[in-house]
């Protein structure tokens, strides 16, 4: 939904929140949007995910409203269902103490809306917007910080940040997500060795959620590498920051970055609606460290990083499971970076194509070229090097073959093939191991020629060289 600002000091409030705040009125109450949607506003962007902040206690929204879910009653909050759309709504509050490092100890309710918005982590998330009349409340200018693309605390940086160790994470995805500087006291308050430990306390699910939302950015290159600056890097993944100085440049000029800024600009390249193929880009060649060797061949000095695929899909692997991922998702990220140095020719036969796409799977093919093209990308951090170069011509032309094979129904699993168990078994071939192997070396034959792929042609194969 998109807002008007009509004056300096007001906006448009959209017809259902106007709806939605006559109901607070008619009980005596105030009621404020607050949060990213106000942010969005003044970024002249659609808002989404209302939040709404008010001096009537959950108890208060709960008796006014038909259908309100206790989404986080300890903490104040109920989720309203309203026309056809969930709306939070939070008591004005304020906390104290937070022992556990994201958590407070005791919440209290507040007064005013001033009072509520001094609690929140930054100021460009401290504005609030009276639904009465669209007044905007911003009284630690965060309007003047978003206009001029500054992340600030609200407040002194350290004490905000040992309130809550997930704000200085949080700091660094939105200068990702919305391309802001942080401040200077700011940025320099999250390398602080008491906020350093703050942040460690927090749970690496909280951290995997704000890396996750970083992914989203339209460069996650920037948070990424703000987290290796800060120290937050090696607290959560030290294998990336083990990649930072890897020198990859040898006499033969194949790369001008290390190994961790390759890294991140190739995650830069890879589509931004793909969450695990920015992962499986972030992460592809983590295993580079661990593999370099250096030779001199010819006078040349030269770096090899012999099986670094393998070695990145095991690092991957430990990373993702440290970080709480589902074993469906650490097993698609690592599928990708195993299978990554593919190295097409034209000179492969279709036999081989299709070898490829079982190996690979049909269903990651695509994802696996997006992985090789954001490859090409980290390799300069310069989109336009990939247009027209034989690399990326080479992935067109197998994409073309693909597609044939594939439009020709060639058998590619097992089931697939014109026989199968039952079939091998009433020839007289009994169950067991031999009759899996002659099913795989059947499937192999038909990959070499699909035209075997019939019952006659296989069962003839069987009767001639098994029985």
């Amino acid at each position: 939904m998109f807002f008007n600002v009509f004056t300096k000091n007001k906006i448009s409030v959209p017809q259902t929140l106007k709806d939605f705040y006559k109901i607070f009125e008619k009980s005596g109450f105030q009621a404020y949007l607050v949060g990213g949607a106000v942010r969005d506003i003044f970024l002249n962007k659609e808002a989404s995910d209302w939040d709404v902040t008010t001096n009537a206690t959950p108890q208060d929204v709960m008796s006014m409203f038909n259908f309100v879910v206790p989404t986080g009653i300890e903490h104040g909050t109920v989720t309203v269902h309203f026309k056809n759309t969930e709306i939070e709504v939070t008591t004005f509050r304020t906390e104290t103490g937070y022992s556990d490092g994201r958590h407070p100890d005791s919440i209290n309710y507040a007064a005013t809306i001033e009072e509520d918005l001094a609690r929140r982590d930054f100021t460009i998330n401290a504005i609030a917007v009276d639904l009465k009349d669209g007044k905007i409340v911003d009284p630690f200018k965060g309007r003047s910080d978003i206009k001029k693309k500054i992340i600030r605390t609200v407040r002194n940086p350290y004490d905000r940040f040992m309130e809550d160790g997930l704000r200085p994470i949080r700091a660094l995805r939105f200068s990702a997500q919305l391309n802001f500087l942080i401040e200077e006291n700011t940025f320099d308050a999250i390398s602080n060795k008491d906020v350093q430990n703050k942040i460690k306390s927090i749970s690496v699910e909280r951290f995997r959620d704000e890396l996750c939302k970083m992914m989203k950015a339209e460069k996650p290159s920037i948070g990424i590498d703000m987290m290796e600056k800060t120290g937050v890097l090696k607290l959560f993944i030290p294998e990336l920051q083990k990649c930072k100085n890897c020198i990859q440049a040898d006499d033969r000029g194949f790369h001008i970055f290390d190994v961790f800024d390759h890294n991140i600009y190739s995650c830069d390249g890879a589509p931004k609606d793909k969450l695990l193929l920015r992962l499986a880009a972030l992460f592809h060649d983590i295993g580079k460290p661990d593999s370099r060797t250096e030779h001199n061949e010819n006078g040349l000095k030269i770096y090899h990083f012999y099986n670094h695929e393998r070695i990145s899909c095991k690092i991957s692997r430990d990373i993702m499971t440290r970080l709480k991922f589902s074993n469906a998702e650490i097993e698609k990220v690592c599928h990708l970076i195993e299978n990554h140095m593919f190295h097409y020719e034209p000179t492969w036969s279709d036999a081989a194509i299709r070898r490829f796409l079982v190996k690979v799977g049909s269903e990651n093919i695509e994802d696996i070229i997006d992985l090789r093209l954001a490859d090409m990308y980290g390799k300069y951090n310069q989109p336009a090097r990939l247009h027209d170069s034989e690399a990326c011509n080479l992935l067109i032309e197998l994409q073309d073959r693909i597609k044939k094979i594939e439009e020709n129904n060639n058998a590619l699993s097992l089931k697939d093939l014109a026989v199968n168990g039952k079939d091998l078994i009433a020839e007289g071939i009994p169950a067991g191991k031999q009759l899996g192997l002659i099913l795989n070396e059947l499937f192999e034959a038909v990959l070499e020629d699909p035209e075997l792929n019939t019952k006659e042609k296989l069962l003839e194969i069987v009767e001639k060289s098994y029985k």
